[in-house]
C-alpha cells in the first residue's frame, strides 16, 4: 500500500507526560541498550522479562496478513540473532509476546506503537500492521544478555515518527547489486524504520520499450516487481527515480538517442522542446510504474541541468534569456509530472518548488524539497497545497569511503558529514514543514552501497525522533547496534578509512576530475648515457613519501581492528571484507609512492658506482627492476582481491554478454566511478603512471649496459 502523504499528527504532550524521559537516568543507551531510531518516550516500570529457549507469540484472532507477518518476522529474527525458537500460537493463555491492535492509543497514529514489558510477557500495541512491525523492530533491539540469559528490562515505550516518510535514495547507476543483496538491503533498512527506497536505477532496469537503455544483466520487469512486493511486506515502498532533463547520459550515450540532446556534443541533457523526449519519458514512466506495483510516488529527477538553454534552434536559449532558467526547467517538469499523475502517482522532483512571482510555477500536486535559502517560501508552498520533503545533503565526492567523522575542504578540516546531516535534519524536522525525508546517496566516487549504511540509518534516526539522541551517542549506539555488542574500536576504523580516503584521493591524478589543475605525478628519471642521472623525485615528492609511511602504520592498525572484530564474531561481516579490500588498496597506494622513492634511491646508488664498479651498477639497476616488478605484481593481486570481494554482492561492473555489449561513455559530471567501465577505475591512476613502459625501457637500458660495460651478451 502507498505510504500516506498526510503528515502524522504529533501526539499531545499531555498524553505521555508521565512516561517521557527527563534525564540521563532513564536513557536506554546508559544501560547498554541501543535502539535506533530512539523512541519518543521511555519509562522504566514493571519487571524484567526473560526469554526462554522457546518463546510463544500471538496476534489478534482476526489479524490481517500484514499483522501476521510482523509476528513471523519476530519469530525469524529471534532465531537468526539468538537461536531462540519463536513459535506462533493462537493460544493467548500460552503466549508470552502479544501483538495486538486492542487498546492502542489513537494518538500513536498509523506508524506508532506501545511496548509494555512485565515478567510474564510483553505486549506490543498499535493501530496498524505498520505500527506492530515497527514495535517488533524496537523489541528486538531491547534484548540484552545477562547471566547467560536473554532478557528485556521492565519498561513502557510509546513511540511514533516525527516524519511520516523516511526515504533512502539508492543510486545504482555505476554498480548493480545481485538479487540476494537487494533483498538483504531492504530487510536491513526496514529494521531501522526506513519506509521508502527511492531507487535511481538508470540502466539497471531492462526497459522493454527501449531495450538499448538497459545494461547487460539489468533487472527484468518480473525481478523489479518481486523486489517491490518483497519490500512492501517490510513496509517499504520502492519509488522509481527516472532522471530527466539532466543526468540522462544513460539514455543519450546511445546513437539511437543522439537527436534528443540539448547540446549535440554532450550526452548530459534533454531539449525540453523536443516532443520525442516526452514520448520517450512516457514509455519509461509506464514501464517503471508497472515494475513497482501499488507504489504511490514517482521521482522525475531534474537536477543539475547544466546544458539547459544551449539549444539555439529550438527556442531554449531565447526562453532562458527572456524568462530565466527556472521557467525553462518547469516546461519539462510540469509536462512529465502530468504523465506521472496520469498513472495515479504523486510526482517528486529535485527542486525547491514554489517561488513567489515566478512566471511558471510547479504543477499541482508536485512534491519538492523545502527551500533552505528562503525558508519562508515553505510556508507559502504549504498554503498553495504543495508537499515538501527534507533533502538530506549528499556527503560529498570523497573516493571510496564517506567523510562521516572527518572532512576536508581545500585541504582544511571542516564540518563532518554526520554533523552536517544532524544539523540539517534536526532543524528541518523541528519546523514541521515536511512530510518526508530523503537521505541521498549519489555514488559519484565509487563507494560500495554497504558503506552508505550509517548514512541511511542516521537519516532515519533524526527524521523519526529529531530530539534524541545527541550525535556522539547516536554514533556509539550505531556501532553497538549494527555490528553487535562484540564490536571493538569500529569507530576508530571508520576514522582511519575516512582520513585515508583523502590521502588516496590526493595520490596521482585522481582529483583532476573535479578539481581541475592539480599537477602531474612523474616517475623517477631513467639514467642517461654513462649513468648520468639527476635525482629530483624524492625532493619533489618528499611530502607524499612521508604521508605514505604514516598511512602504512594507519592501515596496519586498521587491519588489526578488522581482524579483532572478525575473531569476536561481529555482525555484518561482509562490511569487514570490504574494509579489508580498502585497506589493501590504500596500502598499495602508499607502497607505490614508497616503491618510486626506493626506485630512485637505487638508481642514484647505481650512478654513484659508475666508473668504479660496473657489476654493482648492474646489481642496483636489477634491484630497481625488482622494485617495479614487485609493485606491478602487487597491483594485480590487490585488484583481483578487490574484484572478488565486490563481486560477492555485485555483478561484474560494466560486463558484456554474448547477446549484448555494454556501452561505456563518460559524461559531463566526470564521475570517478565512471572513469573506466569496470572496477579498474580504482587503480587507473596507477596504470597511467606508465610503470609497465618504464620497466621495458629499464630492461633495454640494462641490456645495453650489460653489453657495453660488463662485456656480456
Amino acid at each position: 500500500m502507498p505510504i500516506l502523504v498526510s503528515f502524522i499528527l504529533i501526539i499531545s504532550h499531555t498524553l505521555f507526560a508521565s512516561t517521557t524521559f527527563s534525564s540521563d537516568e532513564t536513557r536506554l543507551w546508559r544501560d547498554g541498550i541501543s535502539v535506533i531510531p530512539y523512541p519518543q518516550s521511555v519509562e522504566y516500570v514493571g519487571e524484567d522479562f526473560v526469554l526462554g529457549e522457546i518463546v510463544y507469540i500471538t496476534v489478534d484472532e482476526n489479524a490481517t496478513t500484514e499483522e501476521k507477518f510482523a509476528a513471523d518476522d519476530l519469530r525469524v529474527q529471534l532465531d537468526e540473532l539468538w537461536h531462540i525458537d519463536g513459535r506462533i500460537t493462537p493460544d493467548s493463555e500460552r503466549a508470552e509476546i502479544f501483538l495486538t491492535r486492542e487498546d492502542a492509543p489513537e494518538e500513536l497514529g498509523q506508524q506508532g506503537y506501545r511496548i509494555e514489558t512485565e515478567s510474564n510477557g510483553i505486549t506490543i500495541r498499535a493501530n496498524s500492521a505498520n505500527g506492530l512491525f515497527y514495535g517488533v523492530q524496537t523489541l528486538l533491539q531491547l534484548v540484552q544478555e545477562k547471566n547467560s540469559q536473554y532478557m528485556i528490562k521492565g519498561m513502557v515505550i510509546n513511540d511514533w515518527p516525527d516524519t511520516s516518510i523516511r526515504a533512502a535514495h539508492y543510486d545504482s547507476k555505476h554498480f548493480q547489486e545481485k538479487k540476494e543483496y537487494v533483498y538483504d538491503f531492504i530487510r536491513t533498512l526496514a529494521k531501522y524504520k526506513i519506509n521508502m527506497l527511492m531507487w535511481e536505477w538508470e540502466d539497471k532496469f531492462a526497459y522493454q520499450s527501449h531495450p538499448e537503455i538497459g545494461a547487460p544483466g539489468a533487472f527484468t520487469m518480473d525481478e523489479m516487481q518481486e523486489f517491490t512486493r518483497f519490500a512492501q511486506k517490510y513496509h517499504i515502498e520502492i519509488v522509481p527515480l527516472v532522471q530527466g532533463l539532466g543526468h540522462v547520459s544513460f539514455i543519450l550515450k546511445h546513437p539511437e538517442k543522439f537527436h534528443l540532446r540539448e547540446n549535440e556534443s554532450s550526452n548530459w541533457g534533454f531539449c525540453p522542446f523536443n516532443e520525442e523526449v516526452y514520448e520517450l519519458m512516457a514509455d519509461l514512466i509506464e514501464e517503471s510504474v508497472e515494475a513497482t506495483p501499488e507504489s504511490g510516488y514517482f521521482h522525475i529527477g531534474c537536477d543539475e541541468t547544466w546544458h539547459l538553454g544551449e539549444g539555439d534552434d529550438c527556442g531554449c536559449s531565447e526562453m532562458i534569456e527572456n524568462e530565466g532558467e527556472r521557467a525553462l526547467r518547469y516546461i519539462y517538469i510540469n509536462r512529465v509530472a502530468e504523465i506521472v499523475k496520469d498513472h495515479g502517482r504523486i510526482p517528486m522532483v529535485w527542486d525547491s518548488g514554489y517561488v513567489p512571482g515566478e512566471s511558471v510555477q510547479p504543477a499541482e500536486g508536485l512534491f519538492t524539497w523545502g527551500d533552505r535559502r528562503e525558508p519562508h517560501y515553505n510556508e507559502l508552498a504549504l498554503e498553495k497545497g504543495y508537499s515538501l520533503y527534507i533533502y538530506d545533503p549528499n556527503p560529498g565526492i570523497e573516493h571510496l569511503f564517506l567523510p562521516y567523522f572527518y572532512r576536508q575542504r581545500f585541504g582544511e578540516p571542516t564540518t563532518s558529514h554526520l554533523e552536517q546531516s544532524y544539523n540539517r535534519l534536526t532543524d528541518a524536522v523541528s519546523k514541521g514543514h515536511s512530510e518526508a525525508m530523503i537521505s541521498t546517496s549519489w555514488n559519484c566516487s565509487g563507494v560500495h552501497n554497504q558503506i552508505w549504511m550509517l548514512r541511511y540509518i542516521a537519516g532515519s534516526e533524526y527524521s523519526w525522533s529529531y530530539k534524541n539522541p545527541g550525535l556522539d551517542e547516536f554514533s556509539d549506539s550505531y556501532f553497538f547496534n549494527y555490528y553487535g555488542p562484540d564490536g571493538k574500536d569500529i569507530r576508530e576504523l571508520f576514522i582511519l578509512l575516512n582520513k585515508t580516503s583523502y590521502y588516496y584521493m590526493d595520490s596521482f591524478e585522481r582529483r583532476v576530475w573535479h578539481w581541475g589543475e592539480i599537477g602531474k605525478t612523474h616517475l623517477p628519471d631513467l639514467p642517461r648515457d654513462d649513468m648520468e642521472f639527476d635525482p629530483f623525485w624524492n625532493t619533489r615528492y618528499a611530502e607524499m613519501v612521508e604521508r605514505s609511511e604514516k598511512i602504512l602504520l594507519d592501515m596496519e592498525r586498521a587491519s588489526e581492528i578488522i581482524e579483532v572484530n572478525l575473531d569476536r564474531g561481529v555482525r555484518h561481516t561482509y562490511d569487514f571484507e570490504l574494509f579489508t579490500g580498502l585497506v589493501k588498496l590504500f596500502r598499495h597506494t602508499a607502497n607505490t609512492w614508497l616503491a618510486l622513492s626506493a626506485l630512485e634511491t637505487s638508481i642514484v646508488k647505481a650512478a654513484g658506482y659508475h666508473f668504479q664498479d660496473s657489476q654493482s651498477v648492474y646489481d642496483e639497476l636489477n634491484n630497481a627492476r625488482e622494485i617495479v616488478e614487485t609493485n606491478l605484481a602487487d597491483r594485480h593481486r590487490v585488484f583481483e582481491e578487490i574484484k572478488t570481494i565486490w563481486e560477492k554482492s555485485q555483478l561484474p561492473k560494466g560486463f558484456s554478454t554474448p547477446e549484448k555489449q555494454y556501452v561505456h561513455a563518460r559524461d559531463r559530471q566526470r564521475n570517478f566511478a565512471n572513469r573506466r567501465a569496470d572496477l579498474s577505475f580504482m587503480i587507473y591512476d596507477e596504470e597511467l603512471l606508465g610503470l609497465e613502459e618504464y620497466l621495458e625501457d629499464l630492461n633495454l637500458y640494462m641490456q645495453n649496459y650489460r653489453k657495453g660495460y660488463l662485456q656480456m651478451p
